[in-house]
């Protein structure tokens, strides 16, 4: 049989049957058997294209039938997985894993959405896992995030950022040791599921922006899908799709790394990362860990650098620019090194954002220290101000993600007072720590629960304790209106979704700062954020301010209605008069609770 002349990787469904292609340049035959050829093992061989890929057109194969491929090499066979499959399931009473035929088509209701620009988003990261509606047994399921879409688009999220959930092996995992990247972890709900996620998410406004781990695969489960996939290895490595040398070894196994510079596996990845953004309209991506695509830092090695990696991620972009220019593109890479966001044209990795290391610690530091003489608020306006390339919006800003809040550390409102998450303390200064994310120059992210005081740590086998919402009501509504005037809902805080900072007023004695945000300057433009993290208040406490007049108390973060513990202390409109202060041409004085965030600006 001639090898497929239809386009593409894994099985693709075509009007009478499937055609199917696999990279293999090491075996000596490959067949596909599955449940369109009660899977026989000779039935449907594969033809060399003579470029190490494998193809072949079989008659009556079905979408939704199971199959797998059975490649020989050297007098050995066995069967494998699809490293393109879409799905991955048992077999009616088995627990042996197959690939699916899977349809290309999904019935979408939304064909228009765009992501909003990167200065009006806000993101929300979940893990679907534990996005629960009441503690169960088992993970919860895309479903659920659906039931929940109408209560974040009211909260404002217009972005939710979905940890891993390529298919791993057990049904509890954080996400990030995926077997099968192409495939959705099947206790979620599958990929069908996940594509009516997406579209419901658009339909409410919200963009969808999806994990990828590209810097290691499994370790768990890789010996049905691309370990050794064709039967070669190296010195005991693990084949085609993998380093097979010490480049392989990474924090999450000794020889997991893919082979960056294989272009058959440089391709997989790009084809992957289009597959997200194209097929499944997902809005953006964020890569996990990126480092580790970029150097080898395992164990106490000497850290080295993988050039392969660095131009994988420069290509990569540039595709996701060139077919998707309005799609965003995250690194998790932790360095604060500017090369990550900087173009790929002038050497750098191409990302659109990253996350932010040189604003989580330093706030985290000043909201969870035990005393207020230790809080460095010099290091609080040095994080605010911080930018990649002179970029605001290169960089995602938050106090709590799944890393942060695990791996040795708690929430932000456990951390302040072990054991009593729900107290004053923890209360006042968690959200005066989501203030500042919100009014900071960036992309502000939250993490599930963050908004109702979640206290407990990440772990996968326990979920969100959603009556918390009830409990903390009020904390809601704080998270909800620091989003609302972030994001200039009401059109009297425009400059909090600019580029420009001016942090004009730093005590460090008395732990008090202000900052200026505006966008073109003037009444409804300008805005003066005021952070009080010591225990005493002020009834007046002068600051300046950019323009004289009468200044609106937009939030108050002592408010009672957050919170019946808070203690509602004075804060009032004030009017600024001339007279220069903290290199501003006007002062005021404003009433400011203890551990408190106050959002002032001037009606247009």
């Amino acid at each position: 049989m001639p090898p497929s002349t239809h386009q593409g990787m894994g099985a693709i469904p075509f009007d009478t049957g499937t055609a199917f292609r696999i990279w293999a340049p090491f075996a000596t035959s490959v067949c596909v058997a599955g449940e369109f050829n009660a899977w026989s093992t000779a039935a449907n061989a594969l033809t060399g294209e003579g470029n190490g890929y494998w193809s072949t057109d079989v008659a009556g194969a079905a979408v939704g039938q199971l199959y797998k491929y059975v490649i020989a090499n050297d007098g050995s066979s066995f069967w494998k997985n699809d490293p393109y499959a879409r799905e991955v399931r048992a077999a009616p009473g088995s627990g042996m894993q197959n690939s699916v035929i899977h349809p290309p088509d999904h019935h979408w209701h939304v064909d228009d959405f765009q992501i909003a620009p990167w200065n009006e988003l806000v993101v929300y990261e979940l893990h679907i896992g534990t996005f629960n509606d009441e503690p169960t047994p088992g993970p919860g399921r895309f479903e659920t995030v659906i039931g929940k879409l109408p209560y974040l688009h009211d909260l404002g999220i217009n972005a939710i950022e979905i940890m891993a959930a390529g298919e791993f092996t057990t049904d509890l995992s954080w996400g990030y040791n995926p077997a099968y990247i192409f495939a959705i972890e099947q206790s979620y709900g599958g990929i069908t599921a996940f594509k009516d996620l997406v579209d419901a998410a658009h339909e409410h406004g919200i963009a969808v922006i999806f994990d990828v781990v590209y810097n290691h695969f499994g370790p768990d489960g890789l010996d049905q899908s691309v370990w050794r996939f064709d039967g070669w290895s190296k010195d005991g490595y693990g084949g085609i799709y993998l380093y097979n040398d010490g480049r392989a070894a990474t924090q999450w196994g000794e020889k997991n790394r893919p082979d960056y510079g294989r272009e058959e596996v440089r391709q997989y990845l790009r084809d992957n990362a289009l597959t997200w953004l194209g097929p499944r309209r997902v809005d953006g991506l964020r890569w996990d860990a990126t480092k580790s695509i970029r150097k080898i830092d395992y164990k106490e090695q000497a850290e080295t650098d993988i050039p392969d990696g660095w131009r994988l991620m420069q290509w990569i972009n540039n595709e996701i620019d060139a077919a998707h220019p309005g799609k965003i593109s995250i690194a998790e890479d932790l360095q604060n090194n500017d090369w990550i966001t900087r173009d790929s044209g002038a050497g750098g990795a191409g990302f659109d954002a990253q996350w932010d290391a040189g604003f989580v610690h330093p706030v985290r530091q000043a909201l969870v220290g035990p005393s207020d003489e230790g809080r460095n608020m010099h290091a609080v306006a040095d994080a605010i101000r911080h930018q990649y390339n002179a970029d605001a919006f290169e960089r995602v800003v938050y106090t709590e993600s799944h890393d942060e809040v695990a791996n040795g550390h708690a929430r932000v409102p456990e951390e302040i007072w072990p054991g009593n998450a729900g107290s004053w303390h923890s209360q006042k200064r968690a959200t005066v720590g989501s203030g500042i994310v919100a009014t900071a120059p960036g992309v502000p992210m939250f993490f599930q629960g963050q908004e109702f005081l979640e206290d407990q740590y990440f772990r996968d086998e326990r979920p969100l304790d959603w009556t918390k919402a009830a409990t903390h009501s009020g904390i809601v509504t704080l998270h909800r209106d620091l989003i609302w005037l972030r994001r200039n809902w009401f059109d009297n805080t425009r400059g909090l979704r600019s580029q420009h900072v001016n942090v004009h007023h730093v005590n460090n004695a008395d732990k008090v700062i202000a900052y200026h945000r505006w966008d073109r300057g003037g009444p409804g433009d300008d805005v003066v954020v005021v952070v009080n993290l010591s225990a005493r208040g002020y009834d007046s406490y002068t600051i300046g301010f950019p323009r004289s007049g009468i200044w609106k108390v937009r939030l108050n973060s002592d408010w009672n209605g957050y919170s019946p513990d808070f203690g509602n202390h004075l804060c009032y409109d004030t009017t600024a008069q001339p007279g220069s202060l903290d290199g501003m041409p006007c002062n005021g004085n404003v009433g400011l609770g203890a551990y408190t965030i106050a959002i002032f600006s001037q009606d247009r």
